[in-house]
Formats: structure tokens, sequence, C-alpha cells
């Protein structure tokens, strides 16, 4: 789905080259704290909020979910991700992935900027782990087109290495020189699917401080999941945020960089 809200909280100048960008990405694990405890989705869309990124990358976002809807008061009207986007992202994006018989989920990307077009290319593997990779291209001011490919790998490895090969596939075919983001939940707890992508791309941790980030669990993050990577374009700044109130608002710790196109 992509649509435009009525009031966004920050007006773009079109008329003015862009040359920063702020990225969060997290896995907001469906809205709910780590073991699903607690339902925190109102309390996720402040702290989001609060970042005033340019571009948020989500995992596991429902698009539907009729028993949550019916079990928890606070389950909003609309799909989580345009509950998260509310006035602040005029634009939004969904890759629905899984589908089972009360609802449905996937990846999703907010932006402050156009969405001209997407589409979600299916990265399943042969069994029941339903996997997407959701692009995105971007009408940022002084840029012909900016892309953004929201991932969430799965927790196979045999899996990921297949699905490595056809995210870098997919990369092949878009404009050798526009500035490209990937970013999302890679479930690469052995670093095997970095070794390979950081051939081709640049990682933002990794290219700050030498590895990528540990985001697993929030608590107290130990494997490094989540990640960045950047092509055509630089990161200036990388922040893994994993103090409260993000240790308690999903299992996974966002992450955070500016990014130079």
């Amino acid at each position: 789905m992509n649509s435009t809200l009525p009031t966004p909280g920050r007006i773009i100048d079109t008329s003015a080259a862009v040359h920063r960008l702020n990225v969060l990405t997290i896995n907001v694990h469906k809205g709910f704290t780590f073991f699903n405890r607690r339902f925190i989705l109102p309390e996720l869309r402040e702290a989001v909020r609060a970042t005033d990124a340019d571009l948020v990358f989500l995992q596991e976002v429902h698009g539907s979910h009729e028993q949550h809807a019916q079990r928890h008061p606070a389950w909003p009207e609309t799909p989580q991700y345009e509950f998260l986007a509310d006035s602040m992202w005029p634009q939004f994006a969904y890759g629905r992935n899984a589908v089972y018989p009360h609802g449905d989920h996937g990846n999703a990307l907010l932006s402050k900027f156009s969405i001209s077009e997407y589409h979600n290319l299916d990265v399943s593997i042969d069994g029941n782990e339903q996997r997407g990779l959701l692009h995105c291209r971007l009408d940022v001011p002084g840029h012909q087109e900016v892309h953004a490919i929201c991932v969430h790998l799965g927790l196979r490895e045999a899996h990921r290495q297949r699905q490595v090969r056809l995210l870098l596939d997919f990369l092949d075919s878009l404009p050798a020189q526009a500035p490209v983001i990937v970013a999302g939940d890679f479930n690469d707890w052995r670093l095997k699917a970095d070794a390979v992508l950081s051939e081709r791309l640049v990682e933002a941790f990794g290219e700050r401080f030498g590895t990528p980030a540990r985001s697993f669990p929030a608590r107290l993050p130990l494997l490094r999941l989540d990640r960045i990577y950047l092509r055509n374009a630089m990161p200036c700044a990388a922040q893994v945020l994993s103090k409260y109130p993000w240790s308690h608002l999903s299992d996974h710790a966002p992450l955070a960089a500016e990014i130079s196109l």
C-alpha cells in the first residue's frame, strides 16, 4: 500500500537539494514487548516520532490481525504502519509477507519524501518462512532517484545465503549511480551474509566502528542482527538506540544513522 496522509509533520522543501538523510530501522515485533507480554504500539509510535527520521524501515509490522484487534483496546483501526506514520511521514509502503487466518504482517517503509513506485520481491525459500524485500523508489530533491530496500531475512543459514544472492541480483538491476539504502533485520548472527554484502555495499556501523552493531536482544544487545547497508552513499553518524524507552519497546534495538548522499 502506498498512500498520502493529510498533514505531514515536516514539509520537504522540494526546491533545495537534499544531501543528508536520517534513517531508522526497527523490527517492531508486531507491536508487542519481548515475549509478547504487553502491547506497546502507541508508546513505540511516540518514540519513533521523536527521532524525526526521514526514512523509517519497519520489519514484522501488522497489516491486520482480527484477534489482536478484539483483545487489545489500544489496537489501532488502521494498519500498524499507517498508525506509526501518523502525520509525520506523508508517504508509506507495505510489503505483505506472511498471511494467516486472522491477519498478515510484513515490511514497511515510512518516508518524508514521495514514493514514486514500490513493489515487494518474494524471497521465500521452500518451507513455511515467508520473506520479502520491499523496494521503494524515492523522489529526493537533488537526485534523479534514491532507492530504499527494507529487508527481513530468514532464520536458517542456507535460506539467508540464497536470499542474499537474490538481493544482490536485484541490486544489479538498479541504476549503477543511484544512491541505495538497504536496511532491516538480517538475522545474520554469524556474519556470513555481511561478509558477502560488504564486498559490494558499505555497512553503516562497520564503516564507522569496524563491525555491525549489536542489536538483539534489546535490553542487553549481544547479537548483530540488524544492519544499514549503503551504495553511492556514506554514513556520517550511526547509533544503536538501546536505552530506555527503546529497551522496552521491542525485542530488537533500533539502529539510527545519518547518511550523506
